[in-house]
């Protein structure tokens, strides 16, 4: 599947498809999978509700909401089906459906956007208007990294500000096992995107392995390393599908310290095929576990799909990772705008074996 430049990430997952997928899919390169991973999720789309139960998370899980990720970045408002944000020193007004229905708080704000997507027009689908609005690229200081941004064809600009706890969480936990095991952790990243992950990791000594299947978002996310003034950091920078990739991993006996995948909810594939992420999620967390070095060792995995009951994510994974894997926290991947209003984007399981697990 082609990476997250093209991907779908707002808005209902499709019905589930027959036939085979991409190769960015979880069920290219012959790698296992589970039935009843595969039915729970793809049931998840028919049951639910949308309203979050005390409970949500399931047995044992907890849920943690996000909070602003700060530095250049501020989400102002969001309703009617839209968001309105500001990165640096340029406001965007962009789809957002997980805002449907709702209206805006500060209606007269709108108006400063200096650029805005619409769909349904222009070759690709959608455009950028005024199209000469906004600048081929500009910077952004995120968590102390300085990203790239540029106004994609698809309405991104090549960063999912919410996934900066995700990055802030993950980097805590590769410090956490390379004071365990004395020595870099080793972690994978797949989907990897524009990198904000990877540079988090590398950040604090990492040792990491970025895969996306997107050559353009790998070589965004190799300017975004120089930029923040990671280049020489061990990352390993692959263009690769990553199911095949875990399934090339495995039956090489590699292992790692930790894994990070930010899967879309659905994509299509350079030969037709499609990712959807409540069926082919399971297989590929199934073919994860694997890989994973014997404790301490951590997962996060995050879910754009803002239908998705989160008990249903973290279900999932705890059923992919077996017994080693303690109760996880469910991370509610929302933005609390300014205004007031709050966008909610999804959900992170964040993952961590047992503390009895032993090293190796």
């Amino acid at each position: 599947m082609r990476g997250r430049l093209d991907a779908t990430d707002d808005g209902p997952a499709p019905p589930p498809a027959q036939g085979p997928v991409g190769p960015h899919c979880a069920r290219s390169g012959g790698l296992p999978g589970s039935r009843s991973l595969v039915a729970m999720l793809s049931g998840a789309w028919r049951s639910a509700s949308g309203a979050i139960a005390d409970d949500a998370a399931g047995p044992g899980a907890t849920i943690t909401r996000v909070d602003q990720p700060g530095d250049d970045y501020a989400l102002l408002d969001a309703g009617d089906g839209r968001r309105l944000e500001r990165f640096g020193g340029f406001v965007l007004d962009r789809p957002a459906p997980a805002a449907d229905g709702v209206p805006r708080r500060l209606p007269g704000a709108w108006g400063a956007a200096a650029g805005r997507y619409e769909r349904g027009i222009g070759a690709r689908g959608g455009a950028w208007v005024p199209a000469e609005a906004l600048p081929e690229r500009w910077t952004v200081t995120i968590d102390g990294l300085l990203m790239e941004l540029r106004p994609t064809p698809a309405g991104q600009v090549g960063l999912f500000p919410e996934h900066a706890a995700v990055a802030a969480w993950a980097a805590g936990q590769a410090a956490a096992v390379a004071d365990a095991r004395g020595r870099p952790a080793a972690v994978l990243n797949l989907f990897a995107y524009t990198g904000l992950v990877s540079l988090a990791l590398a950040r604090v000594g990492a040792r990491v392995v970025h895969v996306d299947a997107s050559r353009p978002a790998v070589a965004w996310a190799r300017r975004n390393a120089a930029l923040a003034g990671l280049a020489d950091r061990p990352i390993r920078w692959l263009v690769e599908d990553a199911a095949r990739f875990v399934a090339r991993e495995t039956r090489r006996e590699r292992r790692y310290d930790g894994v990070v995948l930010d899967p879309p909810t659905y994509g299509h594939g350079p030969g037709g095929g499609a990712w959807r992420l409540a069926e082919d999620l399971g297989p590929l967390l199934a073919a994860i576990r694997p890989l994973l070095a014997p404790g301490p060792w951590f997962v996060a995995c995050a879910a754009h799909a803002t239908g998705m009951p989160p008990g249903l994510l973290a279900e999932a994974v705890r059923g992919a990772l077996g017994p080693g894997a303690g109760a996880p926290r469910v991370l509610e991947l929302a933005l609390d705008a300014t205004s007031g209003a709050r966008l909610a984007a999804g959900w992170a399981v964040l993952a961590t074996s047992t503390p009895g697990e032993a090293l190796r």
